[in-house]
């Protein structure tokens, strides 16, 4: 599993216009090939009158995974121009189309190029981006005595508290991030004079909004 890596928010839709032809950028966030092809084949359902339907999609870890198609748009046009802008944001997971409708101005090569790049761009701003990381879900037993302590230096900390359960003594579940585990423990057993206990829960993502 990635420590971390960026891809789409969810599910977004931005429209623009350039030179009257309507360019519709649809996004959405997929695992597998098969949710890629499967948002592709709704889009182009949805849209089925548009002059064009093109798409691209980055799948996998290593972005294993990587198909453009230009939906009768000259060859290397459409496709590959949205799945540039894929690479230079450095997304994984994600799959974006990109419907046209032609308002009667040819653009020419440069042209269409520029204007799925930009529809794209435009696309993933409105959609928002996200950095997942990879967390472990720390839990902390203490007195109830300690509670008021060990919550302020944690919400102050580089550490991010997920919940706290009241039973006959107090859990706190804190985000950690795998490399700083043994550090995290260390940190509780001294705020607490030792009188904790911390053991290691999930491993799940978490996310987080990146500026556009």
């Amino acid at each position: 599993m990635l420590v971390s890596y960026y891809t789409v928010k969810g599910y977004g839709e931005h429209e623009i216009e350039i030179q009257r032809s309507r360019f519709i950028a649809y996004i959405q966030r997929a695992e597998k090939e098969e949710e890629a092809q499967e948002f592709i084949q709704r889009i182009k359902k949805q849209n089925w009158n548009a002059t064009h339907n093109c798409s691209a999609y980055m799948i996998g870890e290593n972005d294993q995974i990587q198909k453009a198609n230009d939906d009768g748009e000259p060859s290397g046009t459409a496709g590959v121009p949205i799945l540039e802008v894929l690479k230079k944001k450095h997304l994984k997971n994600t799959v974006v189309v990109i419907t046209r409708y032609f308002g009667g101005i040819k653009l020419g090569a440069g042209g269409l190029i520029r204007a799925y790049g930009k529809a794209t761009s435009e696309g993933l701003a409105a959609t928002g981006i996200v950095e997942r990381k990879l967390m472990i879900i720390m839990h902390t037993t203490i007195e109830y005595t300690l509670l008021g302590k060990v919550e302020n230096e944690l919400r102050s900390s580089v550490y991010q508290l997920k919940d706290i359960h009241y039973m006959d003594k107090v859990e706190i579940e804190a985000y950690v991030e795998e490399a700083q585990k043994e550090v995290f423990k260390e940190w509780m057993v001294e705020m607490t004079n030792g009188q904790s206990i911390t053991t290691e829960g999930e491993v799940v993502y978490m996310e987080a909004d990146i500026p556009m």
